[in-house]
């Protein structure tokens, strides 16, 4: 039965080794609750942030990873009715949840949430807003996609009035395919930008941005929505709101206004604007103007929890990023390797632009994996070529899913390197990582950097190709 039941002493993960899954059950377990786990895909980091917590993963999904007879069943959106997990738990009626109605039971209660929804930016702009709660000493607790390098982890339970979530518009579970965003109700929202997104359960735009009006609407009275003030689509949803908006970017009008940008390696600052009256200089070593505006945003959501002028300056210099956001994994003669999370177009075009404006000494080498259900789709195939035209030499590698994907509607990572070269970039299509890492180590050289985009492991391709350097 979908309940969650009281008194729970023993709980079991289906599909725990997804990041929001995997730190879900540190906290259970940090609350004293006996923790397992189960998946079929298996691999750092968060493998190795489960092996650390001592919390048992069995490989694969069986009938009898149940057999330990848990209080609550929690389950993954990615699980499928017909997993044999699921059948089991509904056939012998377990008690089960979503895990953002676990989050929402154990997490939330008598907190403050502060919520960050969009397509692009929300764990970079959620991690540093739960910085800069943590540095300022008010103690807050997060649950976040991606690991905070200065907490070594991605959720904190914290004794603070304010809980930190990364509002995923994704739908819940099998059971529930309405948006994880909505089983969180927040004193302060931030909303990024809206572009069409996960082409497996969206039919198209208008579906997508129906869901985050929905979660606008659903903003109590008095409570805040920070909005990016360059995107139609959310002037629409928040035309009618019942919650305070406010708007943060470049436009006069806005609340939140950016001014007088700056890029000085290793710092990128601004000067902000509060109702037009200045509030104060801003620096971080976040590179990118898609970066400023994520600081932008966790500066204005700061300033409505309390946190002064200074005090967030101070933190945001003090704010040493999120793994696998721009991160360096090592540099081997001469040569920096560089991880980043990039799949959707958008994304991987402000990557690029943000790490070629820092690093402008050697050539920018992109390595790009289709991963993604969107990605792996043909819907952004026209638009790809643009996102790459800022890198010097470009790495696509052949769609590693993309038997997932029914044929007529499959990406083409042949199609782009076509269309790149067309451009006159010099482009390079790969059928698997291999190839990818034998000629990268090949035609590299010292200052280049190499920056690989995808959401997924990626054939641990990073370290491989520090070893073939």
């Amino acid at each position: 039965m979908n309940k969650i039941p009281e008194n729970v002493q023993s709980v079991h993960f289906i599909a725990i080794c997804g990041t929001a899954m995997a730190a879900l059950a540190a906290a259970l377990k940090d609350m004293g609750i006996r923790v397992t786990g189960s998946d079929e895909n298996v691999y750092p980091p968060m493998s190795t942030f489960l092996m650390e917590r001592k919390i048992p993963v069995a490989e694969g999904f069986r009938a009898e990873n149940l057999d330990c007879r848990p209080d609550l069943v929690i389950v993954g959106n990615a699980v499928r009715r017909e997993n044999p997990e699921a059948q089991r738990m509904i056939k012998e009626d377990f008690c089960f949840c979503s895990m953002p109605q676990a989050i929402k039971y154990f997490l939330l209660s008598g907190k403050k949430a502060i919520v960050v929804c969009g397509t692009h930016g929300k764990t970079t702009t959620s991690s540093i807003i739960a910085w800069l709660l943590y540095d300022a000493g008010y103690d807050p607790g997060f649950m976040i996609g991606g690991i905070l390098k200065d907490f070594n982890s991605n959720f904190r339970l914290g004794t603070g009035d304010y809980f930190v979530l990364e509002g995923d518009e994704y739908d819940t579970a099998f059971f529930d395919k309405g948006a994880k965003f909505f089983h969180f109700p927040p004193e302060i929202a931030v909303m990024t930008g809206i572009e069409f997104d996960h082409a497996d359960i969206f039919k198209d735009f208008n579906a997508l941005r129906d869901t985050f009006a929905s979660f606008a609407a659903g903003i109590a009275p008095g409570k805040h929505l920070i909005a990016w003030d360059e995107d139609e689509d959310i002037d629409a949803i928040t035309e009618g709101c019942r919650c305070v908006v406010e708007r943060y970017g470049t436009d006069p009008a806005s609340s939140w206004r950016m001014e007088r940008t700056w890029i000085d390696p290793p710092w990128n600052g601004f000067d902000l604007y509060r109702n037009r009256r200045f509030f104060g200089r801003f620096r971080t070593r976040l590179m990118g103007n898609h970066n400023r505006m994520n600081v932008l945003a966790a500066i204005a959501a700061a300033a409505h929890a309390g946190l002064t002028p200074d005090a967030i300056a101070k933190g945001l210099e003090r704010f040493s990023g999120v793994r696998r956001r721009q991160e360096v994994r090592g540099v081997k003669n001469g040569v920096i390797v560089m991880d980043d999370f990039a799949h959707h177009p958008s994304a991987v075009r402000e990557t690029i632009a943000a790490v070629r404006d820092f690093f402008t000494e050697g050539r920018l080498i992109a390595v790009f994996e289709p991963r993604t259900n969107t990605s792996m789709r043909a819907v952004f195939q026209d638009i790809y070529p643009e996102s790459f035209m800022r890198a010097d030499i470009i790495c696509i590698r052949r769609p590693p899913l993309l038997h997932k994907i029914p044929e007529n509607e499959r990406f083409s990572s042949e199609n782009l390197v076509c269309d790149l070269r067309a451009c006159g970039k010099d482009a390079h299509f790969f059928p698997d990582t291999d190839g990818i890492i034998s000629f990268v180590a090949k035609i590299s050289r010292p200052k280049d950097v190499v920056l690989i985009m995808s959401n997924g492991g990626f054939d641990n391709i990073h370290e491989r190709l520090l070893a073939a350097l």
